[in-house]
């Protein structure tokens, strides 16, 4: 989607005039990658007519950059539709408060449970006990048992033959006891909406009394996680949306009208299997990204969050001495890799959206990090520390021990050879003179498809 609508709007900007033809021609190609991203028909529609009043307004046709008013327009229709602002989870009630996560199998629901309990507990501060529900699926008590340990988070102890009205009237009591601020009770699924399912669930938010009631949903699902969303909200009650692998999807538009189509606010996206891999649900954001505008202010904040400060205190220091080694390229892969996929860090930064896939094409991607992390592994520290006794010899060795070819190491040598370069220049302009050279040079080399330089556009 994000490719389409960049092309339309590539289209428009151009021109320093726009008419009503040129509009009608430029909703018509909006409207078709919508409904290809899996956009309902209402819900799209709906957006399009929205956007094109206001895009054949007087406001756009008299304006300066008339084109730049209609990619703004449909920006601010995307946030409403998104839900003009983020919403928090509620906590209003005597703790424990319990949340409850419904939604189909398949959909992530026990791994979400888990990611939102370690980030209610590490970010904050409550006491989280997690309860699998799902005396139906092999192991999956266990499961949710063995992703707490890992989150250090507590997990309710597995009773054998407990129903889940047993369960959950266990869990009240232990949470009241243990004085938990947030029992979050994971559900069981069903491969499709059944009436077992939904009167089971009912059940279960009786006892509970949830603040929260939260739909999991796969973006990848499409249009079908619309009719989940309606389903579940009629005859449970939701109050809030999670949307998993909303990274894999390409097709992702079920995101846009689940909003409009049950009336609940999105409050959570899984954004990759990784348990820290979960963020809040910002509108204005998540539009900034399908418009390939970025989202710095989420990069930013994934910085904060997982940068190590000591380590980037200390690698500045070394910068300004104009030092660089390949035991600081190794910490530099490192970092880069606790911020995310590749591909999602791409998305977040300005303009660099619509080369993601090129980029991918390239072979620029998580698995070549991984790579070189393997490459400067199997050095020596002597090695690392002075690139320059890397010798033939050496190369064989090294590519041995990394599973690679010669001329993968010889590849890295080089990358590391103008990383080190223009660090050292960094160095003697007293670190920041150098860095829009820097940032125009891409340190990892080759050339990228379709005609594009070695260079990353940035």
């Amino acid at each position: 989607m994000t490719d389409k609508l960049g092309a339309v709007f590539n289209k428009i900007t151009s021109r320093g005039v726009l008419n009503e033809k040129d509009i009608d021609e430029a909703m018509r190609e909006i409207r078709v990658a919508l409904l290809e991203a899996d956009v309902s028909l209402p819900v799209a529609k709906s957006f399009i007519a929205q956007v094109k009043e206001q895009a054949l307004g007087e406001k756009v046709v008299k304006s300066v950059s008339p084109g730049q008013m209609v990619v703004k327009i449909v920006h601010d229709e995307l946030v409403k539709l998104l839900g003009d602002e983020s919403c928090g989870l509620n906590f209003r009630a005597v703790p424990p408060v319990c949340v409850l996560m419904v939604g189909l199998q398949g959909s992530g629901k026990t791994t979400t449970s888990a990611k939102i309990a370690g980030r209610l507990q590490n970010k904050q501060h409550k006491k989280v006990l997690l309860v699998s529900l799902d005396v139906y699926r092999p192991a999956a008590q266990e499961q949710l048992a063995q992703l707490g340990a890992q989150l250090k988070v507590d997990t309710l102890p597995i009773v054998s033959g407990q129903k889940p009205a047993e369960i959950t009237r266990r869990a009240l009591s232990e949470g009241k006891k243990g004085g938990y601020d947030v029992i979050i009770l994971d559900t069981a699924g069903r491969l499709q909406i059944d009436q077992n399912l939904m009167d089971e669930a009912a059940e279960v938010k009786k006892i509970a009394n949830p603040t929260e009631v939260l739909l999991v949903a796969d973006a990848m699902i499409g249009q079908e996680a619309c009719h989940v969303a309606e389903e579940f909200n009629r005859q449970i009650g939701i109050s809030g949306i999670v949307l998993t692998r909303i990274d894999g999807s390409s097709r992702a538009g079920a995101a846009l009208s689940m909003k409009m189509v049950s009336g609940v606010p999105i409050k959570f996206l899984g954004t990759g299997e990784k348990l820290d891999e979960i963020e809040e649900f910002h509108p204005e954001r998540l539009a900034g990204r399908i418009l390939g505008q970025g989202d710095v202010v989420s990069l930013v904040e994934k910085a904060i969050e997982n940068v190590d400060k000591a380590e980037a205190e200390k690698m500045t220091s070394k910068l300004l001495k104009g030092k660089f080694d390949l035991e600081d390229m190794l910490a530099q892969l490192r970092q880069v890799q606790k911020l995310g996929s590749l591909g999602n860090l791409i998305g977040m930064l300005p303009g660099l959206s619509k080369f993601k896939s090129q980029i991918e094409e390239a072979g620029i991607g998580d698995n070549l990090i991984k790579k070189q992390e393997a490459i400067i592994l199997s050095m020596t520290k002597g090695e690392r520390r002075n690139p320059d006794i890397i010798k033939a010899s050496r190369k064989k060795r090294i590519a041995a021990g990394a599973g690679v070819e010669v001329h993968e190491v010889n590849k890295l040598l080089k990358q590391y050879e103008q990383m080190s370069t223009m660090m050292k220049k960094m160095g003697k302009l007293g670190g920041m003179g150098a860095l829009s050279s820097l940032m125009k040079n891409n340190p990892f080399g080759g050339k990228l498809p379709g005609g594009m330089s070695g260079k990353f556009p940035f």
